[in-house]
């Protein structure tokens, strides 16, 4: 009888999973990949910015481990709301939980929660067409917009708030939030960091194509930009000139603006019923090497915050979580009998993409040795629990279905190759139809 492994979560970390129990296994295995949306890849899917279509281009490796004859992907299937872990302990040999890192982290001040202050990640499932958000989710009618981090994912935000709509027309930015993006009131943007130049934690070449924006200016305070001696990494100090450079720069009056901001932390948002402004405090760093406040403020007069200081793991029903770590605690991605665990959800939020491979294979070879030798678990397909609960997954070539569904859109609108489908009916239409 073959090795039976569910995996949960059909993002990178789930699939590398999937490859490596197929590659390492010395033994016939099964591996269903279980997802609660009807769509595959995770963040490679709804957290890739659209223009970035080189890093996307990774799903079409992941759709080769999806195509193996030992791999099934079922989505549409909750964890929680349609099966228990004790649901699938008795069907499968082992449970991998890859469920990932879905929430940003808050920044813990007040006025947080007011209208107009959002998750970055919100931000970005809307522009990715995710399903969970509402196409109206924004309506960008704030002419000044504050993003909060100097990450990769901050970049990401201010490159689209700072883009035309015809520069995104040939991504595959689902259409209503094309148009919305195309009635966009932002003039400026303001992009916050803590800390200085040589802490940020984008890469050299995300930061150089903001420098490149044919639609808005980009500006660097010069005093903001000094670094004091250090010997920094080579990215490092490619951030530092690249930064410097452009505290040199005189505006030329592109409709748009820019601010890269350092030393500064944000203490208050500021408004009543909704952002009207945010409220920064300067920073320095103590001998100790921690970010202090130095008593001097100032406000930015923005109408949107957007939070982008990390991401975060959410809770599984009925799994151990740590609420100091934010994790699924482990040891080499063993988490209890039979249970494992890999991804974000297993180190945190840490890496790229590619990381989730040796993460994934670690877990595997932890989960074949625990198994060898053990009786296997002897029950009926998941289906047959499925369909008793009125639950009936999304199969892997309904899923190929929405992919065509996509670029007839696409075809139909003269853009690109693709155009996501927004909301979750037309997912589910343009599978089963």
């Amino acid at each position: 009888m073959a090795l039976r492994v569910a995996v949960i979560g059909s993002g990178p970390a789930g699939i590398y999973t999937a490859e490596a129990l197929v590659k390492q296994s010395a033994e016939p295995v099964q591996v269903d990949v279980l997802e609660r949306l009807p769509t595959p890849y995770g963040l490679v899917r709804y957290g890739v910015a659209p223009d970035h279509t080189s890093i996307k281009s990774i799903a079409n490796y992941l759709r080769r481990v999806l195509e193996l004859p030992e791999v099934r992907f079922l989505g549409g299937v909750t964890l929680g709301d349609h099966l228990s872990v004790e649901d699938l302990l008795g069907r499968y040999d082992a449970v991998v939980y890859c469920t990932g890192a879905m929430i940003d982290r808050k920044l813990g001040i007040p006025g947080e929660d007011l209208p107009g202050s959002v998750a970055a990640t919100d931000f970005v499932n809307w522009y990715c067409g995710h399903p969970d958000v509402d196409p109206d989710r924004f309506t960008l009618d704030s002419s000044e917009v504050a993003v909060i981090g100097v990450g990769n994912v901050a970049v990401d935000v201010v490159r689209v708030l700072a883009k035309t709509s015809d520069e995104l027309r040939s991504t595959d930015v689902p259409h209503d939030v094309l148009e919305r993006l195309s009635e966009s009131q932002v003039k400026a943007i303001h992009m916050v960091g803590r800390r200085g130049p040589e802490h940020a934690k984008f890469t050299l070449k995300e930061l150089r194509e903001l420098g490149e924006l044919a639609n808005a200016d980009v500006c660097v305070r010069p005093e903001e930009a000094v670094v004091l001696g250090g010997d920094f990494p080579r990215q490092v100090q490619g951030n530092i000139k690249v930064l410097q450079s452009w505290s040199a720069r005189e505006p030329v009056g592109r409709p748009r603006r820019l601010d890269v901001r350092f030393w500064l932390r944000p203490v208050e948002i500021l408004g009543t019923e909704r952002v009207e402004g945010l409220k920064l405090e300067r920073t320095r760093l103590s001998e100790e090497g921690r970010v202090v406040g130095t008593g001097e403020f100032e406000t930015l007069p923005v109408g949107m915050v957007l939070r982008s200081v990390g991401y975060q793991s959410v809770p599984l029903p009925g799994v151990p979580f740590s609420d100091r770590t934010m994790t699924v605690p482990n040891e080499a991605g063993r988490v209890r009998d039979r249970e494992y665990v890999a991804g974000w959800l297993k180190r945190g939020p840490t890496g790229v993409i590619g990381t989730n491979k040796s993460d994934a294979a670690e877990t595997v070879r932890t989960l074949l040795a625990d198994l060898e030798g053990r009786e296997r678990v002897d029950a009926g397909p998941i289906e047959a629990l499925l369909a008793e609960r009125d639950v009936r997954p999304v199969t892997y070539e309904e899923w190929l279905a929405i992919e065509a569904a996509e670029a007839e859109l696409a075809r139909t609108l003269g853009r690109g190759e693709r155009v996501k489908l927004a909301g979750l009916e037309a997912m589910l239409r343009a599978c089963r139809s």
